[in-house]
Order: C-alpha cells, then structure tokens, then sequence
C-alpha cells in the first residue's frame, strides 16, 4: 500500500515532532507526501499550510515569521495561519487582494507534548494514553528521527512476538525459545487491543536496572493496542510491579520514509531508574528493529491471500492491521495503490 496514494490515510492525525521544535521560524516537514510548514503565531497557537507559496511556489519555509504571519522570502507575499494571503507588498494598501491568493492549510493540535497534524477532517481522535494524566506515571520522551521503512511494517513489528528472539538476542530475546503463545485479540472501529504473555532474558547492567530485576530472565505481561494507522501503545508488566508503557507512532513522510516518534510512561521515579538509562535500555532495542525493517520492502501488500508473502500464526496481528486498512480503503471508495513492478 503506497500512503501518499490512499486520500483517506490523509483523515487521521499523525504526531510530527515535539512542540519545542516550533518557535518564531519557519519549520518545514513532509506529511504523507505533502510539504508542510510551520510556526507559531502571535497567539502562540501552531499553523500549518502548504510549504509552497501561491505566487511563483517558492517555499514559505525559506522565509520568515513576522506578527505572526508567515512571510515569503521570494518577493515578500504574506500569509495567514488559515492560508489567506493578507499582505501583498508590490500592491498600494487600498488594492484588494483576490480570495485566490491563498495556500492551503491543516488543522494542528499539542498533545502529550507533540505537535498533530491532520489533513484532512479527521476520522478519530488522537488517542487517549491514560498514565499520561495518571498520578505516579512520568514520560520519557525517548526519540524522533527518519527511518527508511513503510509505516505499516513497523506497526505490524510491534505485534510481532515471533522476531523477538531472533532480531532482539543481544538484548532480550532467547533463540532457544522461539515459539510464542498466540495473541488474543480485540478488535475497535480503529484497531485492536492485544494481549500477550512472554519470558525474556534479561542482560547487561543497564537492562537490570531498568526492568529492576536481579534475575537472569523475567516475565513481560503485555497489552498492546493499535490505533489505526500507524500508532501503537504497549503496557508491559513485570513481576516486580513496574510498568513500562510503549508509545511507538510511525508517521509517513513519504512511501519509503517514515518519521518513528517514541515516548514511554513509567510508574516509578528518576531516583529509581534514570532517564538516561530508561532510554539506552529501550534505544538498544530499536536500532535492532530499525537495522532489520529497513531491509525489508516499505510497500506491505494489504491482500493476505494471493501469495506475495507468506505467513504463519504469530501473524496475525498483522493481518487483522491489513484486512482492516483494506477496508477502510474499500468503505471510502478507495482501491490499494502499489508501486509498479
């Protein structure tokens, strides 16, 4: 399935990048395919618009903020957070300006944060992460970077149980152990909620402290849930009483390029474990996902039946993801779109 191809992918809200990125400059990203830029206005809210000026389409990005507008760098043309263009420098200031000089823009919300962005009206609501208002629990805001993989093999990663002793081994995966108990599975109107039970090894200084556990090997009791499209959270429950929750959201730049944004929620304190120790534990983990996803084809072939890949039950998290974007693509009048050959 090539994002950028499938409109109704553009009617949820992607997280771009934390809030603290956007100040008093201009600061582009590629949602989806599409060239956006933002700022704060004077407000201090945060727009968003096409990063692509009405004029002779040189990038807004490259220009500047000022009273809160954006201002082209080109020949000055100015824009408000809703698009339209309000000043217009060349013009006497009595000369109206036509409703056509206007660029489009896209609604923007800060949550947990990070900066949203949807654009198109949006299907849902940015999911609901209770620890993040639940006494006790702090965030860990753990990365925000590129990584050259299709959005959905990331998601159906996080569900899978199956590589975790082949791909995490260095780290907490047993390859003398790889069979997995099957996932149960609860479906939503936008994804599911699965449950899963898993012995792991537990090595290195920085992994006892995190996990607290002198063991050699613990048990992770996980509930995992995917918000569709591409966000998934994961509680994980050690015996020890600490609960160490996943947000992993994979925002597509474009059909090869997804921007992974990771945070966690934790019951305990920094006088427990350290935030840098909390965030070396969980990094060691995706550079190994990241180094495997990245060698795999980015465009996941939504039908499950004719072939392409093959599969086997520990899948299936992953099957339910592409049977219910298929769908989706169906219920809007949408056919998937694949790259040619």
């Amino acid at each position: 399935m090539l994002v950028t191809k499938q409109p109704v992918l553009r009617r949820f809200w992607y997280p771009i990048m934390p809030v603290s990125h956007v100040g008093d400059k201009p600061k582009p990203f590629t949602l989806l395919g599409q060239n956006l830029v933002l700022w704060r206005t004077a407000d201090g809210a945060i727009a968003a618009v096409e990063d692509r000026c009405c004029h002779r389409t040189a990038k807004l990005s490259l220009g500047y903020v000022e009273s809160g507008n954006i201002v082209c760098g080109y020949h000055g043309w100015t824009f408000a957070a809703d698009g339209r263009c309000v000043r217009i420098p060349q013009f006497d200031d009595d000369q109206p300006i036509s409703p056509r000089c206007k660029v489009a823009s896209y609604r923007t919300a800060e949550k947990y944060g990070y900066l949203w962005v949807a654009l198109g009206e949006p299907l849902n609501d940015i999911p609901d992460f209770p620890e993040a208002s639940m006494e006790g629990y702090r965030q860990v805001d753990q990365f925000y970077e590129t990584w050259k993989i299709g959005a959905l093999r990331l998601m159906e990663n996080s569900f899978d149980s199956a590589h975790v002793a082949f791909v995490h081994r260095e780290t907490f995966g047993d390859v003398a152990s790889p069979k997995v108990q099957p996932r149960e599975i609860t479906q939503t109107p936008y994804g599911f909620a699965s449950t899963n039970v898993a012995a792991v090894k537990v090595r290195g200084d920085i992994a006892h402290k995190t996990v607290r556990t002198g063991e050699g090997s613990t048990v992770r009791n996980s509930t995992s849930y995917w918000y569709m499209p591409f966000i998934r959270r994961t509680s994980i429950r050690y015996p020890t009483g600490l609960n160490h929750v996943l947000i992993t959201c994979a925002t597509p730049i474009d059909d090869r390029v997804s921007m992974v944004l990771q945070w966690v929620y934790r019951n305990d304190t920094e006088a427990d474990v350290s935030t840098a120790d909390v965030i070396a534990f969980d990094r060691a983990i995706t550079i190994e996902d990241k180094e495997m996803l990245e060698s795999c084809d980015p465009d996941v072939p939504l039908a499950v039946i004719e072939g392409e890949e093959q599969h086997m039950p520990s899948d299936r998290p992953g099957l339910v993801m592409r049977r219910m974007l298929a769908n989706l693509l169906r219920e809007h009048g949408e056919t998937e779109q694949r790259l040619a050959g």
